[in-house]
């Protein structure tokens, strides 16, 4: 199954984004699941959240990639949404 995780960063916290930066690609690298991702960018380009398409095997799976990415872990967040989500075309 897929799960579509839709990030909404806090107000004013790049620069909370910029130093996890690093850690939060690791840990997309590592763990196997993430079958594509970036970033929600506002009218200027500046990036304001993230978009994360998992493959897994459940939703708790999906649930447990968010709480461990380092971007969640700093408080980067204001809102993370995970619905399962169905790829039909692409």
């Amino acid at each position: 199954m897929r799960a579509a995780l839709i990030c909404i960063d806090k107000p004013d916290h790049l620069q909370t984004r910029i130093d996890n930066r690093a850690a939060h690609l690791e840990h997309i690298q590592s763990s196997g699941i993430v079958e594509m991702a970036g970033p929600f960018l506002d009218a200027a380009g500046g990036m304001i959240g993230s978009l994360v398409i998992l493959t897994v095997d459940s939703m708790d799976q999906a649930q447990a990639w968010a709480e461990a990415d380092p971007y969640a872990k700093a408080g980067l967040f204001e809102s993370v949404a995970i619905r399962e989500w169905k790829k039909v075309v692409g």
